[in-house]
């Protein structure tokens, strides 16, 4: 129950939904909300655009599968695959600026030699190019039905809403002999003139454009998914990015942390150990002329023994401490709660402990955010929880200090954010000026 009380709680606090409230309900303002006719505007420019599109496709496609049997064929498939990539190119700037889709350009041609021959082949093997010629021909019908269904609608919505500012542009002839404009020549007349005729047609209008203000949204909708499957890189190739990055990441940390483990070891135990190494020498020889001299200089170095252990487990704590290894998380957390400048309540809630690497980058997550409370936070005390999600751990640091904490101002957060992103992980911070101080770290049950 407490963790589900935990998830519910950190839901309810970082969902932007529920942070943003309007008085007037969201159905009623759809239809004069910028976004819709944003998104109206892009239905009815993916026509003409996709009628060009298409005709390039399927024109360059038939040319050059009817020249195939010539070696004219294949520069005609290339040119026409490259053409549809630069028709992407476009799409992505439209869904972009009308439709507020950011989508990242696709992996671009890698040919392995210079030359035309050399790039025909890329073009032909990248799968970017035939998921363009894919859009090409899928959109197509996709956007004759997007755009007589909504301009139909959406025209009729909005004269029928309207009518009773343009209803008196219809002369009126029932008064004049001989004359039958509106009727069925029965004198059974359809002009809409009385006051309840022109209320039901206007609300008529009305729901008619509710309901089309939300039916734009849904061609909108399937116009995002395609831009972004068929016209963005790959999942595969956005992945391998992303690992790669992710590798870099990692090197360096590991670099960084190797740098650090051997800087300490020289000026921290190793020096020590050096003077200890002296001043047992001169000990020695001061052993027969001055025996007291010499005792005190054994038990100086005997003090200088217990600093090195001192340093030596301090530095074997920072690269994995054994209590990690033997007790688990809550253990853990606990010894390094002890050593934070303010007190600190610690709370662990987990069903089994995780992956031995996700729980030593907690570990470390933790001790960082725990130094960053005694160095700059001023805070008077701090809590940690950490808790399971579904198959993420959740680990939640709080402080009442002054706040004003910032990822993006190159602090040792952004060196956390990265570390955790290198392992799938997030880094939220909620840290306004005067405090309290919230750093949410979001983390892969299994790495």
């Amino acid at each position: 129950m407490a963790t589900n009380h935990r998830t519910e709680r950190y839901a309810e606090r970082y969902d932007v939904r529920a942070e943003r409230r309007h008085v007037v309900p969201a159905v009623l303002r759809a239809p004069f909300e910028g976004r819709t006719w944003r998104e109206f505007w892009y239905l009815m420019l993916s026509l003409p655009i996709s009628i060009s599109l298409f005709v390039f496709a399927v024109v360059g496609l038939s040319m050059s599968a009817g020249l195939l049997i010539t070696f004219i064929g294949v520069p005609v498939l290339a040119a026409t695959l490259a053409g549809c990539r630069a028709f992407g190119s476009l799409e992505r700037s439209r869904a972009r600026f009308l439709l507020g889709l950011e989508v990242e350009e696709p992996e671009p041609l890698r040919p392995k030699a210079r030359g035309l021959a050399s790039w025909l082949g890329a073009v032909l093997k990248s799968g970017t190019s035939w998921r363009h010629v894919l859009y090409a021909v899928l959109h197509f019908p996709w956007a004759i039905t997007a755009f007589v269904s909504v301009l139909t609608a959406w025209t009729l919505g909005w004269g029928l809403f309207l009518y009773p500012l343009w209803q008196w542009v219809f002369p009126r002839y029932a008064d004049v002999p001989g004359i039958q404009l509106y009727g069925d020549g029965k004198g059974n007349e359809f002009y809409l003139d009385t006051p309840f005729e022109i209320a039901a047609t206007s609300g008529g209008g009305l729901a008619l454009v509710l309901v089309t203000a939300w039916m734009i949204r849904g061609f909108a909708y399937v116009d995002r998914v395609m831009v972004a499957g068929l016209l963005g890189p790959s999942r595969l190739a956005a992945r391998v990015v992303e690992l790669e990055s992710d590798r870099g990441v990692v090197v360096d940390t590991a670099a960084a942390d190797l740098r650090r483990i051997e800087r300490d070891l020289h000026d921290g135990a190793q020096a020590r150990l050096v003077a200890l190494a002296m001043d047992l020498g001169l000990a020695k020889e001061k052993l027969l002329e001055d025996p007291d001299a010499a005792a005190a200089m054994v038990d100086e170095a005997h003090g200088e023994v217990k600093l090195a252990l001192q340093e030596l487990r301090d530095l074997a704590r920072g690269i994995h401490p054994a209590v990690l290894t033997d007790r688990g998380l809550d253990a853990a957390l606990s010894s390094v709660a002890t050593r934070c400048s303010v007190p600190v309540k610690v709370e662990v809630d987990l069903p089994y402990r995780p992956a031995a690497a996700i729980e030593g980058i907690a570990y470390f997550t933790v001790s960082e955010l725990l130094q960053n409370i005694s160095k700059h936070a001023q805070a008077r005390q701090a809590s940690v929880e950490v808790w399971r999600s579904g198959n993420r751990l959740m680990i939640q640091v709080t402080d009442d200090g002054k706040g004003g904490a910032d990822v993006t101002a190159g602090s040792g957060l952004a060196g956390l954010a990265e570390r955790l992103d290198a392992v799938d992980g997030i880094l939220a911070l909620d840290s306004p000026v005067g405090g309290p101080t919230t750093v949410t770290a979001e983390l892969p049950w299994r790495g």
